[in-house]
């Protein structure tokens, strides 16, 4: 009986996060070119064919159509499914961790909002602020929640709502130094200002210890990579490249294994 629970779980949460995945591919595709990102219902870009219940179907409607429009013929991108996929397994990695809890849906939320803006990020260099602003405003939230489930209290909600705005400031100011201090370095502008905004939104879910964790391994990450890129002449010298993907990634390893890291660091720089 407890198997077939945790089966039946685990599909229910990875259709969950394929859905959501789903959703994230409209928003990811409309919302830089200013559409609804709710009407009208999802459709071929090509012939614009409204799709139907068993095409809309996540990660498997698109292997059902064999990658094609079932009105045109028009190849759809396995980017697609690829997204609704990552977003289900994310879900899935999320509740393993954290199990039945307000950390759990509040992460699934903040996962999304990354999610999303990593990939207009990756097609457009952009981080749009609408998108920031209100992921920011959902981990106040969040925090805000966190607080009051640990200690029952206002003053624990309080607490929450004031680590959630530390951390958001501090997460813009950072971003906003290292971009001033790129740019005098550089002679040119290093960072787009949605990057800090980012940052904001980070600190805001995070609080400001763990925004220093997250920040450190998305320029870790960043470095890494685009350095990579450039020894393999992918990448030119000085060429611009979406740094919030790396911030994402960053705070999802912290989401993760922050606390593993962040007192493996003190213990090794900082012992008592």
């Amino acid at each position: 009986m407890d198997a077939l629970f945790r089966i039946v779980t685990t599909l229910l949460i990875f259709a969950l996060g394929a859905s959501i995945g789903s959703f994230l591919n409209v928003v990811v595709y409309r919302l830089p070119e200013g559409l609804s990102i709710l009407f009208p219902p999802s459709r071929c870009p090509h012939c614009l064919h409204q799709l139907g219940k068993r095409e809309n179907i996540p990660v498997f409607g698109w292997i059902g159509l064999k990658g094609r429009c079932l009105n045109c013929k028009a190849p759809i991108s396995i980017r697609y499914p690829l997204v609704e996929a990552i977003a289900g397994f994310l879900f899935l990695a999320i509740f393993w961790r954290f199990g039945f809890n307000v950390e759990t849906l509040g992460y699934w939320v903040c996962v999304s909002w990354l999610l999303a803006l990593s990939l207009i990020d990756l097609d457009t260099m952009t981080l749009p602020n609408s998108l920031t602003k209100s992921g920011l405003v959902a981990g106040l939230v969040f925090m805000t929640l966190a607080g009051w489930q640990e200690n029952g209290e206002v003053s624990g909600a309080i607490e929450g709502l004031m680590t959630g705005i530390v951390g958001a400031v501090l997460g813009l100011w950072l971003l906003n130094i290292i971009s001033g201090a790129g740019a005098i370095a550089l002679g040119k502008t290093a960072m787009g200002g949605g990057d800090a905004k980012l940052a904001a939104l980070m600190g805001a879910w995070l609080g400001w210890k763990y925004l220093l964790v997250a920040g450190f391994l998305g320029c870790i990450l960043g470095a890494l990579i685009s350095g990579g890129a450039i020894a393999l002449r992918r990448l030119k010298r000085h060429q611009h490249f979406p740094f919030g993907p790396f911030l994402a990634l960053g705070t999802l390893l912290t989401l993760f294994w922050g606390e593993f890291l962040l007192s493996t660091y003190l213990q090794l720089f900082f012992p008592l």
